[in-house]
């Protein structure tokens, strides 16, 4: 034992190199619906001193440094130097013109005397810009505050002017832009996301291969602005997207916000490797009734849905290596808009599991959540960690923010980390490491 610590004494840290979180952090989401105005609308209300940041690691969350006799636990607001909730100006973009009260009244997440009406100013100051919106990406949704300028290159370089417009008139000294916007219809990667010039080359072509989130993506990091994806879209998961990213200096980190079943999926799965149980068949059903899940009514958005949530078992249990208990498992998964529950989803979840001998077991889940409400302290840490990300030099692809994702984006040569403790060991590490603290 005194071999370990002696080694582990020796380890050498150093802090790495992060500019100050001075000045303006303008935050841009892509779409001002039920997600970005609840996000929008918590942030006015905790900065007023009127609700807490619950959900929220960077804003409640304690960092354990060291061994665990020294006692070093603090707030990771207070380790690691994260941009604070009264530096942040908001902005977006919607195809529909509903400023952000307008939105959350509509969307009917947040109660309104208590959470809207009390940021009511402040909401109304948020007017979407015009949106970059094409119907044949998202077939359920439709909106007059569109962009009129034909071809997608003419459309990206209207999108970067907004980002330097909003800059200006705002004085922010840093950007990060989250789309925060409904699931478009399943792509494949193709040969137009293989390179940037290809890419750029599909969008002289007005290639259908390239969708709008895309065109979001390529204005925020051609302009050096970090891009976060909170759908399931392919959008930055393409090389050309990340050769982007590297060579404009800002990092990328997607995809789908992982705020509900896949949250419960990837704490659930690892106990069962862990305890070497056998699985069968996962079954798991959602309904919901916001705008969401009307988007996903549609077979091509739903499919592009189902891609993140299926992915996830396979990594996490490795049939690879234990085919015995895992190689024939039947995983299904449903979405049903139910328009009565609004943005009160429900999951339900089956598993059928294997014990000792043989013997059969189930396991049922019900979880009553509340879609935005879980998925809005999310927006707000990846925007904060984008923010250090991009002030401590890090580009392209960020794996250590796997821990939001349901499907995240990842190094090629590498399988994507779906556990949810080892990613949140991943998280933690990389805040010790660029802090200069031994790695836990």
């Amino acid at each position: 034992m005194r071999v370990v610590l002696e080694a582990r004494e020796s380890v050498h840290t150093s802090q790495h190199h992060i500019e100050p979180a001075a000045g303006r952090l303008g935050v841009l989401t892509v779409g001002l619906g039920a997600v970005a105005s609840s996000f929008i609308a918590g942030i006015e209300l905790i900065r007023h001193g009127l609700a807490e940041p619950i959900g929220s690691l960077t804003q409640m969350s304690t960092i354990c440094l060291g061994r665990r006799a020294e006692g070093r636990v603090p707030l990771i607001r207070e380790f690691v130097p994260l941009a604070g909730l009264d530096q942040i100006v908001f902005g977006a973009w919607d195809p529909i013109a509903d400023t952000a009260y307008e939105a959350a009244l509509r969307c009917g997440v947040l109660d309104r005397l208590g959470h809207v009406e009390p940021v009511a100013a402040e909401l109304k100051e948020i007017e979407p810009m015009p949106a970059v919106f094409d119907q044949n990406y998202v077939r359920r949704l439709d909106g007059s505050n569109v962009k009129s300028r034909a071809g997608k290159r003419n459309l990206a370089e209207a999108l970067r002017r907004d980002i330097r417009d909003f800059r200006a008139a705002h004085s922010c000294d840093r950007m990060v832009v989250i789309w925060c916007a409904s699931t478009e219809t399943f792509l494949e990667p193709g040969p137009a996301h293989q390179s940037l010039a290809a890419l750029e080359a599909a969008m002289d072509a007005d290639d259908k291969s390239v969708p709008p989130s895309m065109l979001y993506a390529y204005a925020a990091l051609q302009e050096g602005v970090p891009f976060i994806n909170g759908a399931p879209n392919l959008t930055v998961d393409v090389p050309a997207m990340v050769e982007l990213a590297r060579t404009a200096g800002a990092p990328v980190a997607g995809k789908d916000f992982k705020s509900g079943q896949t949250l419960v999926k990837t704490v659930l799965a690892p106990m069962l490797k862990a305890r070497m149980l056998g699985l069968q068949g996962w079954y798991s059903t959602n309904i919901l009734g916001n705008r969401d899940g009307e988007v996903l009514e549609d077979p091509d958005s739903f499919r592009t849905k189902e891609q993140t949530k299926l992915g996830v078992l396979d990594h996490i249990l490795r049939p690879d290596l234990y085919p015995l208990l895992y190689s024939d498992v039947h995983h299904k998964v449903r979405i049903d808009y139910y328009p009565p529950r609004g943005d009160s989803k429900e999951g339900w979840d089956n598993i059928d599991i294997v014990g000792w001998l043989g013997y059969p077991m189930q396991i049922k889940v019900n979880f009553l959540c509340r879609d935005s409400i879980l998925a809005a302290p999310l927006a707000l840490d990846l925007v904060l960690f984008m923010d250090l990300a991009r002030r401590a030099g890090l580009t392209g692809v960020q794996e250590w923010l796997s821990f939001y994702f349901k499907s995240p984006q990842h190094a090629p040569s590498a399988y994507p980390e779906h556990d949810l403790f080892v990613q949140h060991a991943k998280l933690e590490n990389t805040l010790r490491w660029m802090m200069g603290e031994e790695q836990g």
